[in-house]
């Protein structure tokens, strides 16, 4: 393969990665959210990208659901969600900012140490794909367990599960019908927590998981 090709994978891949430690720096649901969108962007255009270098027209599909559900639709009902419930507040972590993005870089160069000699046998391209797919799983992973706001754990499951569909189409795509059906699993999960979400809201006055904990009588 040419090196243009796989120069411009690399950095569609590359951009998901900067966008993940991106959202884990976010301290704000609503500058988070629109971070969520540029991610699920960058992976419509890397999954656009590997369908034309791959000769895959089905990607293109993919692309289309990527950019039209996680980069539109579903980060617009998310900050309709967060206004109404009134929740522009900081987010709080678990751990601090610094600490989370230096654990993230140990996650990046533990996925790039680990996929590279997993994949050796493999080209180039599903190689470096493969190890970048796995960071942007590991930090979507990280942001989930370092949050304490349940709208940020959505969000942080949503990049973890973009990840996902990037490893998926670097690895020499995959079944049409299964990426519709992931497709509209995550919708259906989306809409069952916006209805979690507003519940939570309604008994506790609350998104934040610690105070809920306070409530449930977990801590002292």
């Amino acid at each position: 393969m040419q090196s243009f090709p796989l120069d411009l994978a690399h950095m569609f891949a590359g951009g998901l990665v900067l966008a993940s430690f991106a959202m884990l720096y976010q301290d704000r649901l609503l500058p988070l959210i629109n971070m969520l969108s540029l991610h699920s962007l960058l992976l419509g255009l890397s999954v656009g990208w590997q369908a034309h270098i791959q000769g895959a027209p089905e990607l293109y599909v993919t692309a289309v659901l990527a950019i039209g559900l996680k980069c539109i639709l579903i980060p617009l009902a998310l900050q309709r969600m967060v206004q109404r419930m009134g929740i522009h507040r900081e987010i709080e972590g678990t751990v601090g900012t610094g600490i989370a993005m230096l654990i993230g870089i140990g996650l990046v160069a533990l996925s790039m140490d680990l996929m590279l000699k997993v994949t050796a046998a493999s080209n180039v391209l599903v190689r470096e794909d493969l190890a970048l797919a796995l960071s942007v799983v590991l930090l979507g992973l990280l942001m989930m367990v370092t949050r304490r706001n349940a709208v940020s754990q959505v969000i942080g499951f949503m990049s973890l599960e973009n990840g996902l569909v990037l490893a998926g189409t670097g690895a020499h795509g995959m079944p049409l019908i299964v990426e519709i059906s992931i497709a509209f699993s995550i919708l259906i999960a989306f809409i069952v927590i916006g209805i979690y979400l507003f519940r939570i809201r309604e008994r506790f006055d609350t998104v934040d998981l610690e105070t809920i904990d306070h409530f449930r009588g977990e801590h002292p």
